[in-house]
Order: C-alpha cells, then structure tokens, then sequence
C-alpha cells in the first residue's frame, strides 16, 4: 500500500481512542501463574476472501475463541471504502472487550492502521514509529498497557515491512530497544512478514519467548503455506507457552488468526524459570 512520501523518524505519539464495552474478569489467587489466550488478527480491512467486507463475521471469529488480548492489524476507522465504519467501535462491540485504535496514515476519507482488543480495561495506548521506508506506507508499534490482577502488563501490536528483509531487521532491533529490557512483563502479536527461519525472527528470538517452534502456517488463508503471524513475550524466563493453533478460518480474512495460549510466572508464583516449550 502506497502513500505520499512521508519523513520517517523514531517518533513517539499518543492515541487513546477508547470503546468500552464490560466483560467478565474472573478474580484469580495472587500465587498462580497469570494464564492468557492471546490472538494475532491481519484482517484486511474487514475484508474476507469472499469480496464482502463482514465485521459480524470477524467478531464470530474472535468471540468462538474467547480471547482475554487481541492484536489487529490492518484496521480501517471512518474510510469511504468501508461506508465510514469506526472498525474498531464495531468489533470491540461485538466481541465483548475494550478497544483502543493505533493510527499509521489517513487514508481514504479516514484513518488506516491497527487495534488492540482486550477483555482488560486498557488504561494507556502509546504509538511508536518503527524504521521505514519514506515511500511507503509507514510502520508502526501501538502498546497499552493494563493491569491484570496485580501485575502491569504490555500489550502490543505491530504490522512490519511486507517486502524489505532490511527494514523488517531494523525494525526488530527498535521494537528491541523499546522494550526488550528492564522486567515489565510484555507481549507482543502481529504480522512481521517474516518466516520463522528468517533474520528478524532469529533477531527477535534473542531477547522474546517467540510462541510457535514451528511453523504454523496463517498465510495466504485460503491454502496457508507460511507463517507471517507470531505472538511473542518478555522477558523469555517469565513465560512458558501451554499451546498453539491456528484456528481453521479459510473466508474472513486473507490471513487466518493466530491462537496462542501462554503463562506468566508472577512474583509470588512457582520459583525458578520457565523453561522448555509447548507442554
């Protein structure tokens, strides 16, 4: 997707668009593990492999697998081409949880970027710029951050470069930079246009737990044959992944959701890192 020319500097903004909705919390024993459903959505503008734009449809597909964090990414808000919906008012709407929207560009009579759904309250939403290319459209990461029982937790989303293996490079070592330090506990989920084997995932794995050991195919979601959709945590020691999958979504999107299910080890749980992989 193509843009004006557009100076790409590290810039940090602020958007705090919130739709709130109420779901459910269950009170959890301060000792256990913090357990979360995490999902990784690229849907195309709300646009399926069908043609129709269906935001009914893609809120079945998030509420079936009753996710506490949602990552989305390629989210209209008021464009012409989707009859100047607010995308993500919608969604969170539907699905139950509380939205907030991380704007890349305007773009057609409104705003293109991404989104973060949450059955948390999200009491704060940073939009950091990622390396780029001035041509193009630029790259961004949008994190919130919420309290979950008594741990505050990162959540990101982030979409980077469909074509440059350089860009997508830098743009690990920035989201490295912002948050691959200090003992915040920090998730992160989006498409990285990457396959598994590739240098930016082999960077990224250097500082994050990445969730999936093997390729789990989310792309092109009719036929998927390659992974471009990952969920990752931080600090690596804090978490340990329970499972994986990739829910069987051939329509609503030109990706299929990623699902994973991961565990936070707090302060007063079980001493010692988590190690290992899948159980």
């Amino acid at each position: 997707m193509s843009t004006l020319p557009v100076k790409v500097t590290l810039l940090l903004a602020t958007v705090f668009v919130s739709f709130h909705s109420a779901p459910q919390v269950q009170a959890q024993d301060s000792a256990s593990p913090i357990r979360l459903r995490v999902l990784s959505y690229n849907i195309h503008h709300g646009a399926g492999n069908d043609g129709k734009i269906d935001l009914d449809r893609l809120a079945n597909v998030i509420r079936k697998v009753e996710p506490d964090l949602v990552a989305v990414q390629e989210v209209d808000q008021n464009t012409r081409r989707n009859g100047m919906v607010n995308q993500v008012e919608t969604l969170a709407a539907k699905s139950g949880l509380f939205g907030e929207f991380a704007k890349q560009i305007d773009y057609d009579g409104g705003e293109y970027g991404q989104a973060i759904l949450s059955k948390y309250p999200i009491e704060s939403l940073e939009v950091h710029w990622l390396p780029g290319d001035p041509m193009r459209e630029r790259r961004i990461v949008g994190v919130a951050e919420m309290q979950i029982h008594s741990t505050r937790l990162r959540f990101a989303t982030t979409h980077l470069h469909h074509v440059r293996a350089d860009l997508r490079e830098k743009q690990i070592d920035e989201l490295n930079r912002l948050f691959a330090n200090g003992d915040q506990p920090t998730v992160i989920a989006g498409d990285f246009n990457a396959k598994p084997a590739s240098e930016a995932m082999q960077l990224l794995q250097t500082k994050w737990k990445v969730s999936t050991s093997e390729s789990m195919h989310t792309f092109p979601a009719k036929s998927p044959n390659r992974q471009l959709d990952y969920v990752a945590m931080y600090p690596a020691s804090s978490w340990r992944i329970v499972s994986a999958e990739v829910p069987d979504e051939p329509i609503a999107s030109d990706h299929r959701p990623l699902l994973v299910v991961v565990e936070l080890r707090t302060n007063d749980g079980p001493n010692g890192d988590y190690t290992g992989e899948q159980d």
